[in-house]
This record gives structure tokens, C-alpha cells and sequence, in this order.
């Protein structure tokens, strides 16, 4: 197997997701003067391309498996290109119109590396047993892990060094981004496959379907979290400077814990990890939800403990998806497409309904904010994500063993 290529283009694509999903909202409205609600306007639309966008890529990722090298470079180099680009934007009246381009972009490339990346990983050993098809999503999802730690780490470390932290990221992973691209060219050779229409009714499998809704409600809280959680730390908890941080525990305590939930999903099956884990991030919510401002302590044991969650979600649940496209019979780049697509609508879904209530409710970023304001933040990122996972575990508990 190509584990150590794996990891690597994992790597890549996970240190660009960290600022697209978690940095953007607060970079978005301190630095581009860009107000919610427009922000929430503008990743709703990004997401109707994804509609229609990501089942596509999907469909031509295994409809030309001799241009996935081509397909690969593409995503790096969107990837490369695209961050110096979003982070040289400055405020001005063309300014969302400037965004929306280079989000599409970025999330264009991220799209299409993630649906290779899976894809790929998928049927590296189609048939294969369990506990071979977890040590291949163990080496994945320890590379993305790895490439968000670095995310979280990077700029705080090139703005310590005078200069502008996430200028010098982006040009950073431009340079990863290309040697990357030189070193997994080896991952995507395939052996080609007959071409099909993609059709919607191949998908109707019941055991496909469950796991899309649950992708798309377990997907809400992290989107939710993600697109808030600048905001909870440096307005509402007011521990300015210290997000980035607060993050590495989060990605660190999902990647320690990462081989444990490979091994004990080898002895259990996968559906019980998950309903050992997911409670973790639940008590991740309530606890917060009770922090008094200036709890870095308490906010870092939260971290600590929705990683250690997050890391058996992001092996296990891609796993089971994987395994129900072989038993049906369906291609899995195309199958991660809608995978894709449904785990990218909440962060549209979240963005589009709280950005703006958060604004109603007069919570203004990087300035002195009312207790009414905070509290709405407090409900919408801890309370509101509770609930959520709840019905998420739900959904797990209902999935045959």
C-alpha cells in the first residue's frame, strides 16, 4: 500500500482546510470589514456549486482514472495559489465580489483532493478485512491531523518572526504543495474503469442513505463549531492571541488518540467506538457552555476531550461509508462526492442561519459586545451543537451492527 503517500497528500489537504473552515469568519469581518450576514450569503452560494460540483468531480475522477495525476496536482496547486491570494484581499467596496472568486477556488481544490484522496483510499484493497481497511484510514487521518496541527501552528510561528502569518503559510504550502504533488504521483495509478452517467438512483441503498444523513447532522455540530470557534475564544471566553493554540490541543488530542480507537474498532465493532466517542464531544458542549471568561484551562480539557471524539469519527465513519459502496457495488470517487457534498452543506447551512442571528443579536467581532450578544454566541456555539449531536448519536445507534 502507498500509506506513507497517503498520509502525505492528506497532510496537504488538511493544513488548507484549517483557515478555509475555522479562520476565514473572523479574518472575513476584523480584517476584510465584511459584515456576517454578507459572509454567510457568500458560503451559501460557494455551496451551491458544491451541488452540483462535487458529485461531477466525483463521476470524472472514475471516469478518467489515467488523468488522476493530473486531477492531484490540480488540487495542490489550487491549494497553492489560492491562499496567498485570499490573504492578500484588503477591505474595499469590491471586496466580496474578490472573496467569493477566490473561495471558489480554494474550495474547488479542496473539493477535489479530498474526493481523490478518499476515493483512492477506498480502493487501494476493495474487499479488503476490517482491520486492513482501518490501518489504511488510520494513516490518512493521522496525516490530516498532522497537517492541521502544522495549520494551527504555522502562523502563530511565522508572526512571532515579524511577518505576516498567514501570507508566509500560504507560500509555505505552495512550496509543500509542489513536492507533494512530485512524491504521490505514484498513488493514482489505476486501473481504468468502465465509464458510467452518474445517476442518483445507484444510491438508494438504505445503508448508503443512512450514513449520507448521518455525514450531513454529525457534520452540523463540527461546522458549527468550526465557523464559531475564533469567536467563542477571543470574544466570549476573551483569550485574545490564544485560539490558535487552544487548537493545537484540539488536533493534538484527536491524533494521539487516533491509534486507540483503529485498535479497539479491530476487537468492537465500528458503530460501537462510535457510540463510546461521540459522548466525549457532548460533554465538550455542556462544559463550555458554563465557561467563565478567562478559562484557558477549562477551554483546553473541552479541546482535549471533542478531539479525542473527532478522532474516531474522521477514521471510522469514513470507513463504514466505504464499505457499504463495495457491498453495493458503486464507485467510490463518486460515492465520496456525496459524501463530500453532504458533509460541506452544514458548513453552508450553519453559516447561513447563524452569521446573520449572530449579527441580529448585536455580537460584533473584535469589539466590546453586550451580554445579550455573547450569550447568543454561547447558545449558538455550545448549546446548539449539543443538540445536534444528539441526534447524531441517535442515528448511530439506529445503524445495524
Amino acid at each position: 500500500m502507498h500509506l506513507p503517500r497517503v498520509s502525505l497528500f492528506a497532510f496537504v489537504l488538511a493544513a488548507a482546510g484549517v483557515p478555509l473552515y475555522i479562520h476565514l469568519p473572523r479574518f472575513a469581518a476584523v480584517e476584510l470589514e465584511m459584515s456576517l450576514a454578507t459572509l454567510g450569503v457568500i458560503l451559501l452560494a460557494i455551496r451551491a456549486v458544491d451541488l452540483v460540483q462535487d458529485p461531477a468531480i466525483g463521476w470524472a475522477i472514475d471516469r478518467w482514472p489515467r488523468a488522476q495525476w493530473i486531477f492531484g496536482t490540480a488540487a495542490l496547486l489550487g491549494l497553492s495559489i489560492g491562499f496567498p491570494l485570499l490573504f492578500s484581499l484588503e477591505a474595499g467596496p469590491q471586496v466580496a465580489l474578490w472573496l467569493t472568486l477566490t473561495l471558489v477556488l480554494l474550495f474547488s481544490a479542496y473539493s477535489l483532493g479530498m474526493i481523490l484522496l478518499y476515493g483512492r483510499t477506498a480502493t487501494l484493497a476493495p474487499g479488503s478485512a476490517l482491520p486492513d481497511t482501518m490501518r489504511l484510514a488510520a494513516f490518512r487521518e493521522t496525516g490530516m491531523l498532522a497537517g492541521v496541527i502544522f495549520a494551527a501552528v504555522a502562523p502563530l510561528a511565522f508572526a512571532a518572526l515579524g511577518g505576516d502569518g498567514y501570507l508566509l503559510f500560504g507560500l509555505s504550502l505552495c512550496a509543500i504543495g509542489v513536492l507533494a504533488a512530485l512524491l504521490t504521483a505514484p498513488l493514482w495509478r489505476r486501473i481504468p474503469l468502465p465509464a458510467e452517467g452518474f445517476s442518483i438512483a445507484r444510491y438508494r441503498d438504505p445503508a448508503i442513505g443512512r450514513l449520507l444523513l448521518l455525514a450531513l447532522v454529525n457534520g452540523l455540530p463540527v461546522a458549527v463549531t468550526s465557523t464559531l470557534f475564533v469567536f467563542f475564544v477571543e470574544d466570549r471566553l476573551q483569550l485574545q492571541g490564544q485560539a490558535g493554540l487552544l487548537l493545537l490541543v484540539f488536533f493534538a488530542a484527536a491524533l494521539v488518540c487516533v491509534p486507540g480507537w483503529t485498535v479497539l474498532a479491530r476487537h468492537m465493532s465500528p458503530r460501537k467506538v462510535l457510540l463510546l466517542a461521540m459522548p466525549l464531544a457532548i460533554a465538550g458542549f455542556i462544559g463550555a457552555a458554563f465557561l467563565p471568561a478567562g478559562s484557558s484551562f477549562g477551554m483546553a480539557a473541552i479541546c482535549a476531550a471533542s478531539g479525542a471524539a473527532l478522532g474516531a469519527e474522521m477514521v471510522i465513519l469514513p470507513v463504514m461509508f466505504s464499505g457499504a459502496l463495495n457491498k453495493a457495488g458503486l464507485k467510490a470517487s463518486e460515492g465520496f462526492g456525496l459524501w463530500s457534498f453532504a458533509g460541506k452543506l452544514g458548513l453552508a447551512l450553519t453559516s447561513f442561519a447563524l452569521l446573520p442571528l449572530l449579527q441580529g443579536a448585536g455580537f460584533t467581532p473584535g469589539q466590546p459586545n453586550s451580554d445579550q450578544a455573547l450569550w447568543a454566541l454561547t447558545l449558538c456555539y455550545a448549546v446548539l451543537p449539543c443538540v445536534l449531536k444528539l441526534v447524531a448519536v441517535a442515528l448511530v445507534w439506529r445503524l445495524p451492527e
